[in-house]
């Protein structure tokens, strides 16, 4: 029957299916190296070849040697297998820029045509002296090739399939390639040179992504020079924690797992995590001093200073002249001394208040008061005014840092404006969880937080590990303005009284601490006099980690 099974049509249809098979796995394999490993072994297989290399193309129009296998030697090159290739390139062109055609790759690359050979030793044409001195220090006899050139879908070559020594699958004898494999090998070649070309295309945009995050980031950074660095040291701290939680096997978070999509998804919101601060203005970002603006005006301050203890010092001598000459020269003195003196003591105490800090008490808040109704002037239209404006006195009474609770909102504006700025975003499908990742490092685990009072059962595991994250950096955070970045025990200390307030989620707190995260991320980005010796302990809110 003109329909019946001629022999070796069972294995031809099984190495179609095995064709078709591959073609699959290229498609889904996202890592470059394994994939050119996967082409060449797939090819080897196919053509039950002993061995085979995969050169690419590069820019200087050579060919590289990029993976080397072969069964009889034992020989795994390039690739995964973590060992150097040690040969040169092949050229494709000499010094004079004309074709290099005596080398078998360099010759398909140029004709666009694969190149089947018999028999190396036999063949004229192509110099295989390179193969015979191989063959001579290791013994083997480099017999049957088959090269193949790889086209993308613009029909450049992008590089070049060799096997060596085709085995016969029931003798092991060497033989020639056949036809058909010749056919299924340009197969082969075909849809791994679209499954590269693919890869690379989904990487350099992948690339182009992170660089232009990166920007952002560094115009962000830029703006100030106590946040440089934020924005990359948050990503960084937001995968500790949460490789941490991966590889927990105790505990709540025991199951919780990531995939090399979900590490990348995360990776992307902690670069984007404050964005928004584009939009922030500098001299709020950069207000090192509750008096500063565009500079601090604790300056024009010390002039009205100068100014009272000026007008003192005329009071008194003109009460002097007014006596005519009652009051004693050392009385007088005296008095003008001790006058400077309580005038010097409360310029000085305005001075440090100006410095903010973690807590201003009330005795402090009302002295800054008391100052300014103490000392008051008359000014220019002879109106007896307080000695501080009600600008000023808001700002030196602020109890907390530098910022007013005006310039306190326009900071925390800057989540609002990231997830704004996020969600108008067309994210593919793996990156559809950015804005949530991003934009929940301010909520709080008890819905205090802001800006939309998410409570813990609202969020995502991902998105408080940021929220710690995001603490801990600002906390142990050398480059602030307005303090000294605290050390280990400091730094834990109040984030475990963070996780007894409800401000930060209590199972991320206790994997922080089991897996020491705080200490792989202080020998990268913490000062040797930050790192002390924690005794886990002493934190508030530790407790140890349960027996497996």
């Amino acid at each position: 029957m003109n329909d019946a099974f001629r022999p070796g049509d069972s294995d031809l249809l099984r190495r179609v299916d095995q064709l078709n098979r591959i073609g699959v796995a290229l498609s889904q394999e996202k890592d470059i190296t394994r994939l050119l490993e996967t082409i060449l072994v797939a090819a080897k297989d196919i053509t039950n070849a002993d061995g085979g290399t995969l050169y690419r193309m590069t820019e200087e129009k050579t060919l590289r040697f990029e993976i080397m296998r072969n069964d009889t030697l034992r020989i795994a090159m390039g690739g995964t297998s973590g060992v150097e290739i040690p040969f040169y390139p092949i050229y494709l062109f000499d010094k004079d820029g004309k074709p290099i055609l005596s080398m078998v790759a360099a010759w398909a690359v140029h004709n666009d045509r694969s190149v089947n050979i018999a028999d190396a030793y036999t063949e004229k044409g192509f110099d295989f002296s390179g193969t015979k001195s191989f063959d001579k220090k290791t013994g083997y006899r480099s017999q049957s090739f088959l090269t193949v050139p790889m086209k993308n879908h613009e029909g450049e070559i992008i590089g070049v399939l060799q096997l060596i020594n085709a085995k016969d699958r029931e003798s092991a004898a060497v033989v020639p390639f056949s036809e058909t494999d010749q056919h299924l090998a340009e197969s082969l070649a075909s849809q791994a040179a679209i499954a590269l070309t693919n890869r690379l295309l989904i990487t350099h945009l992948e690339d182009l992504f992170e660089s232009f995050i990166s920007l952002i980031n560094a115009a962000i950074d830029d703006k100030s020079p106590y946040t440089g660095g934020h924005c990359q040291r948050v990503p960084v701290l937001t995968m500790l924690l949460a490789e941490a939680v991966n590889n927990c096997r105790v505990g709540p978070l025991k199951d919780f797992t990531m995939t090399d999509r979900d590490r990348y998804e995360l990776k992307i919101a902690g670069l984007l995590h404050d964005c928004g601060k584009v939009t922030t203005p500098v001299h709020v970002v950069d207000k090192a001093t509750k008096l500063q603006t565009i500079h601090d005006r604790v300056s024009l301050i010390d002039t009205r200073f100068e100014v009272i203890k000026r007008d003192a010092e005329i009071a008194l001598l003109r009460r002097h002249l007014a006596a005519q000459g009652a009051d004693s020269g050392p009385g007088l003195e005296g008095e003008i001394e001790a006058r400077r003196r309580e005038i010097d003591a409360d310029r000085e105490f305005l001075r440090r208040a100006n410095l903010g800090g973690e807590g201003m008490s009330d005795d402090d808040v009302a002295r800054v008061k008391a100052i300014s109704e103490r000392h008051r002037w008359v000014g220019v239209e002879g109106e007896r005014s307080s000695f501080l404006t009600a600008e000023e006195l808001d700002n030196l009474t602020i109890r907390y840092g530098t910022l007013t609770p005006a310039e306190r909102r326009v900071i925390n504006h800057h989540i609002e404006v990231t997830i704004q700025m996020l969600e108008a975003l067309p994210w593919p499908k793996h990156l559809k969880n950015v804005p949530e990742y991003a934009g929940g490092h301010h909520e709080r685990m008890d819905g205090k937080g802001y800006p939309r009072g998410l409570t813990r059962e609202q969020m995502s595991v991902q998105a408080r590990c940021m929220g710690i994250a995001d603490i801990f950096e600002a906390l142990t955070a050398k480059d602030r303005p307005y303090k000294k970045g605290k050390t280990l025990t400091e730094a834990l200390g109040i984030l475990g009284k963070f996780k007894l307030n409800g401000h930060v989620d209590p199972d991320l707190f206790d994997i922080f601490m089991w897996e020491k995260v705080y200490e792989s991320y202080a020998r990268q980005f913490l000062d040797p006099d930050q790192i002390d010796e924690v005794d886990v302990t002493r934190i508030p809110g530790y407790t140890p980690p349960p027996a497996h």
